[in-house]
């Protein structure tokens, strides 16, 4: 019997197949100026992504960092929540839907999902990829615009990808507030950037006055302990470069690290990490620099050495974004 094709494989193909026909100095100029336009303010009532050229230039250079990120953010929630399976699945602002790819990536099985984007391209684009991956056949594409009046169905797992920055400041605390209100977890991931951060922070603790814990990254509720302007916590997904990324960008490897900012909070019993790695650890002879953000509410760098033994060895192989120390019973 063949085996199945895992998702993100699916989705590299049909994006691939996207940019058939269009002339890459075309696809490269739309991906230059959406990335400039996405850099800078963006009203609510514009939607960046005008037609099926711009969405699907976008899409082949954006879905598989948006699809990386938010399936390393779905996994530390996993983690956090093992045996729940999601029942339904709500994705806010998902255009073309990476983030329905993430979570059928993250746990087995099919479920009601709904996209809501305002870009009708985007929505329509996201179908028709979604056709590749059979998960997704009953998913619902529907137009809405993100904001202030948005009304939202109860559902189990709501995504928010790279959606609060083209938002105002009003219509983020609004959809924050009515995600709390209608899902049992909500995950948010946003760009790694200290202003990206800045939103993930300011969305946590809207969830956690909501009544919701913290199941990932934190160990803990509580405030970060990172003082407002002087870091950011950001973690960082392996992402395999396409010849547009390559065309785009310049760059000769094969891959790039999407940084992204996250938080996976939920109303459900959760075991957060004991601690969770946020820089990458420092490999030096004989030991292993490891910055950890602890459960008592602290930032603190452990030095493990061969005289660790195990721990030293799993030390080796713990990665940025990773749970400390890693082999904790469940």
């Amino acid at each position: 019997m063949t085996a199945p094709v895992p998702p993100a494989e699916t989705l590299r193909r049909s994006l691939a197949e996207l940019l058939d026909g269009l002339p890459p100095s075309q696809a490269a100029g739309a991906v230059e100026r959406l990335i400039a336009a996405y850099r800078g303010d963006t009203p609510t009532h514009a939607p960046i992504l005008r037609d099926r050229a711009d969405v699907a230039a976008y899409a082949a250079y954006r879905m598989p960092a948006t699809f990386e990120a938010v399936r390393s953010a779905l996994a530390a929630f996993a983690d956090a929540v093992p045996g729940w399976v999601p029942g339904s699945h709500v994705d806010v602002g998902g255009g073309t839907g990476a983030a329905t790819w993430a979570v059928t990536d993250t746990w087995a099985g099919t479920r009601p999902v709904t996209v809501l984007d305002w870009a009708e391209p985007a929505l329509a684009l996201g179908r028709e990829l979604a056709a590749a991956n059979p998960v997704l056949a009953g998913a619902r594409w529907q137009r809405a615009r993100i904001g202030a009046a948005l009304a939202l169905e109860p559902t189990d797992l709501l995504t928010v990808s790279y959606v609060l920055n083209e938002l105002t400041e009003a219509d983020r605390t609004a959809l924050v507030d009515a995600a709390a209100a209608a899902a049992q977890a909500v995950v948010i991931v946003e760009a790694g950037t200290p202003a990206g951060y800045a939103r993930v922070i300011e969305a946590r603790d809207r969830l956690v006055r909501a009544g919701f814990g913290v199941a990932a990254p934190c160990p803990h509720s509580a405030a970060c302990p990172i003082a407002p302007g002087t870091d950011w916590c950001h973690f960082s997904a392996r992402v395999g470069r396409s010849s547009l990324h390559r065309r785009v960008k310049g760059g000769s490897l094969a891959y790039e690290d999407e940084k992204f900012s996250y938080v996976a909070a939920t109303r459900l019993p959760a075991r957060p990490a004991p601690a969770r790695v946020v820089r990458r650890p420092q490999i030096r002879k004989g030991q292993v620099l490891l910055d950890l953000c602890e459960p008592d509410e602290r930032l603190h760098r452990a030095t493990v050495t061969k005289r660790h033994g195990d721990l030293y060895r799993s030390a080796r192989d713990t990665d940025w974004g990773d749970p400390w120390p890693p082999d904790r019973a469940r």
